[in-house]
């Protein structure tokens, strides 16, 4: 049975059994009266030409400014959009126009949780001219306004979500929980930046908002911007209660104090202008008397940063009722209040009374199209300060200064190296030449990744800590990949640039950001406005292959978009130098690099390792029989750790069985093998590597169907066997997973004497006495661990090829 209170319109949420003095913590001021009459009244009208326009863009195709009776000819045939969040979104961006006007050394961005709140911020956009700035189309004319109106949601339109296509946006609106990490993040290292951000009140139900609110710990206010979080308590989701909805006054100052906040409630609808200009006020003091402080040097011990509480009724100023159903103020205005408008006569009548209801002739000028003096008094006069123009939110891109990674290359005498302790030595210096343009974002895992050489030249930045505040730190550590990815974007989408380094096994946990953020950068880049980004770099370490606690491998980034995104495999520390260098200074891509923390060989000299990451694949002649000329089998490694099986095999192979002619192929950029993506190996140079007609035998580091989908359409592809990760193996030796998911030299050798023999008439002879003792000493080994709990002594020497 449905529960009762679904079609209640805001109910007040029941009372808390907590003390009546936990109201002291809010704070409270008198707004009654705040603003002037003429503020006031331009803050209304802005309102109420904005509302109008919103409403507007999810129901009419025609007449769109009712000029006209309205009839069912007028309505579009598909009605799409979310009207509920809309209005409390409009207030939100009329107000920040008016502190923008009212502090003219204030610069802002807004950043929307509500993504499908779009028609209330297209609206703000149209109203401040920056829609016509980008579009010509949607200028302040008749004609770009009946263009606004009649495209939205429609193919060739706008969307009914924010993306990156609407100006301003610096967060994909196609999912919830988001939007309060990327606000802080985009004010890291902006000084004199402050993100407004609303967070709906459903959103706010997401594990990844849970876990952002503690975003202000690691903002250091000397040296970065502020966000003022607003959390809109509309009472509704789709179609349910929300947690937030069903809280009282005194149990949200509980919630909010506990984090650290102070806390402002803006809930009088009669007064409602009046309570927002004095909270936002209030919030941009506070914010400026923590900065001044810790800008002066006498930071304040973990200042109470602002939030804003704003009650508003869902779908505030829609009909009422729709026959026996309340609409305003309940889930049915979460989406199209009247959805039956293009053919009911009732609902059509209810959609004109409601239009009519803003008095738009008031507002906007039929004639010219333009909206009228006092609504457009309260916009900022500066361009580059409106919120749709701000210049971080299209053509922030800032290159780095990179060091010469030669400099922290090794040589082959050196035997072994770390990836990842060569990688923070030379990140290390990346952070001492970019103060204010890089940095890490780390789920906690960095000294346990091996990248603690990071840390001499910059620490950690976590405010809460006595040791680390106020230090400058680059380094941010949350044990939240939500959060961390979700600064990242931030930090990238306003033009700086970050790693992410992360356990392989939990870099999965991101994976839906990422496919958000890569559409937003890809929607950017068709636009003819947005300047270039960053690109976003994953360091994936910590692999299934040593056994690292966690034995899953997560590579969904081949379902990303091939235009958009790069696998790296560089086989040992010199090729991660360099793939790393090109990382940072590429654009527009989402590169993840898969790499071991352990000491491994170095195959490569520092101008062989970029030769080879350059060309993405090539023929390791040292480990081949007579330079890779003429092979019987081809074996072809992508990943460390895998890489090191099929050389110990072939090593292996070279002294049993002399006879087999080996060639050994390495890939580093996976993506050459796909045959549609721009760096695709072209036919010949496919050939070249892996020939025409002989067997392959791919050792890869992730699911074996990844190689097999790359593969699709190749010639030859049938002569091809891949083996990797199967999900095999829990609490056990590196090498027994090794065994366990078939990947192991023994497993690579029994393959190669198999492909051979279809070849070599004298390894023919000898298949099947290879292939069982190979197949007997992977059964001995993995005998021997499971006596004696560790691998036996020698797997890991270094192969040495005379």
């Amino acid at each position: 049975m449905p529960s009762q209170f679904i079609d209640q319109p805001n109910p007040p949420p029941e009372k808390s059994h907590l003390p009546d003095d936990v109201l002291k913590l809010a704070v409270s001021t008198n707004h009654k009266g705040f603003l002037s009459d003429k503020d006031r009244n331009v803050l209304q009208k802005f309102r109420r030409a904005a509302d109008y326009l919103a409403a507007a863009m999810i129901f009419l195709k025609d007449n769109v400014l009712l000029q006209e009776t309205l009839t069912h000819d007028h309505v579009r045939p598909r009605l799409l959009g979310h009207w509920g969040t809309c209005p409390g979104l409009v207030l939100v961006y009329a107000h920040i126009n008016r502190l923008l006007s009212t502090h003219t050394d204030l610069r802002s961005i807004f950043v929307v949780g509500p993504g499908h709140g779009a028609p209330a911020i297209l609206a703000g956009l149209w109203l401040e001219d920056s829609l016509g700035h980008f579009y010509p189309s949607y200028t302040q004319t008749s004609s770009g306004l009946r263009h606004l109106i009649s495209s939205f949601s429609v193919p060739g339109g706008f969307p009914s979500h924010i993306s990156a296509e609407v100006p301003g946006s610096i967060h994909e609106g196609g999912e919830l929980g988001y939007a309060l990490a990327v606000a802080f993040g985009a004010v890291f290292d902006k000084p004199d930046l402050v993100v407004v951000c609303v967070i709906g009140d459903g959103e706010a139900e997401t594990g990844p908002t849970a876990t952002a609110w503690h975003g202000y710990k690691y903002l250091d206010p000397a040296e970065s911007g502020a966000v003022i979080p607003i959390l809109h308590v509309n009472g509704f989701k789709i179609s349910e209660r929300t947690i937030f909805g069903c809280m009282d006054d005194k149990e949200i100052v509980c919630l909010f104090s506990g984090y650290g906040y102070q806390v402002r409630f803006v809930e009088d609808l009669e007064n409602i202008d009046d309570d927002m200009a004095a909270a936002m006020d209030w919030a941009l003091s506070e914010i400026r008397k923590i900065q001044k402080a810790a800008r002066e040097g006498n930071a304040i011990v973990k200042p109470r940063w602002p939030v804003i509480i704003m009650r508003t009724p869902k779908g505030w100023g829609c009909p009422a009722q729709l026959g026996d159903k309340l609409i305003e103020g309940s889930f049915h205005s979460h989406q199209v209040p009247l959805p039956a408008a293009k053919k009911d006569e009732d609902q059509l009548k209810l959609l004109e009374g409601w239009l009519k209801s803003y008095n738009v002739a008031e507002l906007i000028d039929s004639a010219s199209g333009r909206p009228n003096d006092e609504i457009t008094s309260i916009i900022p006069k500066d361009p580059e300060r409106k919120l749709g123009q701000v210049p971080e939110t299209y053509k922030g891109y800032t290159s780095l200064d990179l060091p010469d990674w030669h400099d922290f290359a090794s040589s082959k005498s050196e035997n072994e190296a770390s990836c990842m302790e060569s990688t923070g030595e030379f990140i290390s210096k990346v952070i001492e030449r970019n103060g204010s343009t890089f940095r890490i974002f780390s789920p906690d895992e960095l000294e346990s990744n091996k990248l603690n050489p990071t840390l001499a030249a910059t620490g950690r930045n976590f405010q809460w800590d006595q040791f680390s505040r106020s230090q400058g730190g680059r380094v941010i550590e949350i044990l939240s990949e939500h959060t961390c990815q979700g600064f990242m974007q931030g930090y990238t989408l306003t033009g700086r640039t970050a790693m992410f380094p992360s356990y392989e096994s939990f870099l999965g946990i991101v994976q839906t950001m990422m496919v958000q953020y890569l559409k937003f950068n890809k929607m950017g880049q068709e636009t003819n406005w947005r300047g270039p980004l960053p690109s976003v770099n994953y360091l994936e370490t910590s692999t299934w292959t040593r056994q690292e606690h966690n034995g899953f491998s997560h590579h969904s980034f081949l379902n990303l978009k091939p235009a958009y995104s790069r696998v790296y495999f560089p086989p040992d520390a010199n090729c991660i130098l360099t793939t790393l260098h090109h990382c940072l200074n590429s654009k527009n891509y989402v590169n993840l690099v898969v790499a071991s923390k352990h000491p491994t060989p170095i195959y490569l000299s520092p101008d062989e390792a970029q030769s080879h990451c350059q060309a993405g694949a090539t023929i390791w002649k040292f480990a081949s029989a007579d330079d890779g000329i003429n092979p019987d089998v081809v074996l072809c490694a992508i990943g460390t750790e895998t890489t090191f099986e099929v050389i110990s095999a072939a090593l292996m192979l070279r002294q049993r069985v002399p006879e087999l002619r080996v060639r050994v192929v390495n890939v580093t950029d996976l993506m050459v093998l796909n045959k549609n993506h721009s760096h695709s190996l072209d036919d010949d140079g496919f050939a070249s590597l892996f020939t025409e007609d002989k067997v392959v035998i791919v050792n890869y580091h992730g699911y074996a169907g990844d190689v097999k989908g790359l593969l699709f359409g190749r010639k030859g592809v049938e002569n091809f066997t891949v083996e990797g990760y199967s999900e095999e193996g829990t609490t056990t030796s590196p090498f027994d997973m090794m065994l366990r998911n078939n990947v192991s030299r023994y497993h690579v050798a029994a393959h190669a004497v198999q492909g051979a023999s279809l070849h070599n008439p004298k390894v023919n002879v000898r298949r099947q006495e290879l292939v069982n003792e190979f197949t007997h000493e992977a059964e001995k080994v993995k005998q021997y661990i499971f006596e004696h709990g560790e691998d036996p002594e020698g797997c890991y020497d270094v192969p040495k090829f005379s």
